[in-house]
């Protein structure tokens, strides 16, 4: 569409002239960005509730509602994660390496920016202003692409943004929002190679499949989150419990919830009532193998355990050892977050090893699957590829790098 390709090339524009702004101009900016967003708050909220009862009369689930919702908490959340970022260390301009050669040639390694980043996302407007301070901070021009059910919100919040950014200096261009919420806009963002250096999508199995199918602009793959807990023979029944409860109903409607659990046999008659009784307390639908159903959970079929419900349902499976608990996730698991609650050292060990996913934890939550909690300020995504980024992506995420060579007259 002529549209989204007249902002792709304002953005090319915009990107060329950021790649000279200093760190200290581009934190000032997510610093008046951020206030420019709680001046707002009103309207933004407002917005949000417009989109909010949209998604109720459309008969949205709650995960979904729950994602959509903001309120003052939340966004005073975002706007202190664009504070966290700008005062995150610039990796733009960093030497990566440098070395002499024998010629005498001198090379250095330098991270720069990607250019123009185009992200295509679904319900959460805290996408929004994660995709703004990380793509800004990096020198980069961001092309945001949100679903239907946020258009308001996200009208409302770049809004708020752009003030701030005009404060700032902002180039015209460099923040952007595709309005047009139709399949056609999302497809011209996909084909706009040249001048989207990248694509990023966010969003549910559906979306990430279609981005990554269709596009002909380069995709990092963010993953949909089949994550699981493991519960080994030697594990401490409080903790795993205590584990489980939050990484399932904490927010079960994000990407590093527990969708299955695997219980060791050896501790299955003494972990499941336990662990059960914390869950159905909280209102998760249990969904087990044999074991599990003689202590109350509903049979489960195959495609459960493939299944990201992003809801209130656990899928459970009793197994001999943690050689078997590995298979299992290897199986049905989307690369994301697993854990393995455990005594035993070779165990962890084992499991960090052999499970293939981005982020491996023993004795922890899945839910700290996140780009604030590991230090990054805030997240453009968490992805479950192995192609140039891994796990929760921040600022260093969104950069390349390009050589520089100084020379003294050699020819070759």
């Amino acid at each position: 569409m002529s549209d989204v390709i007249s902002i792709a090339k304002q953005a090319r524009k915009a990107a060329i002239e950021l790649s000279g702004w200093t760190t200290i101009q581009k934190n000032a900016l997510l610093r008046q960005m951020a206030d420019a967003l709680l001046r707002h708050e009103h309207e933004i909220l407002k917005a949000n509730q417009q989109d909010l009862d949209a998604a109720v009369k459309a008969g949205q689930t709650i995960a979904l509602l729950d994602r959509l919702s903001l309120d003052s908490s939340r966004l005073a959340q975002m706007a202190q994660g664009m504070h966290d970022v700008a005062a995150l260390a610039d990796p733009v301009g960093e030497t990566i390496s440098e070395q002499v050669r024998p010629n005498g040639l001198v090379l250095k390694k330098v991270r720069v920016p990607m250019g123009v980043v185009g992200i295509i996302y679904e319900s959460r407007p805290n996408v929004t202003t994660d995709a703004a301070a990380l793509t800004l901070k990096t020198s980069n021009a961001v092309i945001l692409k949100g679903g239907k059910e946020a258009i308001h919100t996200n009208m409302a919040i770049i809004a708020a943004l752009r003030e701030g950014g005009a404060q700032a200096g902002l180039p015209e261009g460099a923040l952007n929002l595709i309005e047009d919420t139709s399949r056609d806009a999302a497809n011209a963002l996909m084909k706009a190679d040249g001048l989207v250096d990248v694509l990023i999508p966010r969003g549910g199995a559906g979306l990430i499949s279609a981005v990554v199918q269709n596009s002909t602009v380069p995709v990092i793959q963010t993953g949909t989150g089949n994550c699981h807990v493991f519960v080994d023979e030697t594990a401490d029944i409080h903790m795993g419990v205590d584990i489980i409860v939050n990484a399932k109903t904490s927010r079960p409607g994000v990407c590093n919830a527990a969708e299955t659990l695997l219980v060791h046999e050896k501790i299955a008659d003494r972990f499941y009532p336990a662990a059960f009784a914390a869950l159905k307390e909280k209102g998760v639908e249990l969904r087990g193998d044999e074991r599990a159903q003689r202590f109350g959970a509903k049979p489960a079929t195959q495609e459960d355990y493939a299944t990201e419900f992003l809801d209130l349902i656990l899928a459970v499976k009793t197994v001999k050892n943690v050689e078997e608990a590995i298979e299992h996730i290897n199986r049905f698991g989307t690369r994301h977050s697993e854990t393995i609650v455990t005594r035993s050292g070779e165990n962890a060990e084992k499991f960090q090893r052999f499970v293939d996913a981005a982020c491996v934890y023993a004795n922890a939550s899945t839910r700290f699957t996140d780009g604030f909690e590991f230090g990054l300020g805030a997240e453009i995504g968490i992805s479950t590829q192995k192609l140039h980024a891994r796990g929760p992506m921040g600022l260093a995420e969104l950069t390349t790098y390009k050589y520089y060579i100084d020379g003294e007259g050699q020819i070759r």
